[in-house]
């Protein structure tokens, strides 16, 4: 129709991709912490690197919540950096550091030990979040 006798309020486009992100993060939390906490019978490769997959990839979705009409490239360099960054803090200790980061929530914010291998997942995990991200873009134009 071209004429609409109805006026509708449209709904914020940035609203629903926050939404979206938002679910998105949830579920990959959930999968981190499955992959990290309930693993009976999962290999030990897939628990240690998958969660940090998992954790790269939340990161990824965290800056695309907050950016959401942001290039894929810009959320995904945002977010290799906050992860790099993540990673190199734990190269800072000082005692009520190390004491936080042997907790549960440290060791799933801050982790524990400096890792090159680390970052490596991180990154992976972002670029697999991209390409998701621009995937679920695509269908919702299609």
């Amino acid at each position: 129709m071209l004429f609409d006798p109805v006026p509708r309020a449209p709904v914020p486009i940035r609203m629903n991709q926050r939404l979206a992100y938002a679910i998105v993060i949830a579920c990959v939390v959930l999968a981190g912490l499955t992959c990290r906490y309930a693993g009976t019978g999962i290999p030990w490769m897939f628990v240690k690197y998958g969660g940090s997959i998992l954790w790269g990839a939340m990161v990824y979705f965290i800056v695309g919540f907050l950016v959401p009409e942001a290039a894929f490239s810009r959320k995904a360099v945002g977010a290799a950096i906050i992860a790099a960054l993540v990673e190199l803090f734990r190269l800072y200790h000082t005692p009520w550091l190390d004491v936080f980061r042997v907790t549960l929530p440290g060791q799933l914010l801050l982790g524990r030990h400096f890792s090159l291998w680390d970052i490596l997942a991180y990154w992976t995990g972002i670029a697999l979040a991209v390409l998701g991200d621009k995937a679920a873009r695509i269908r919702r134009s299609a």
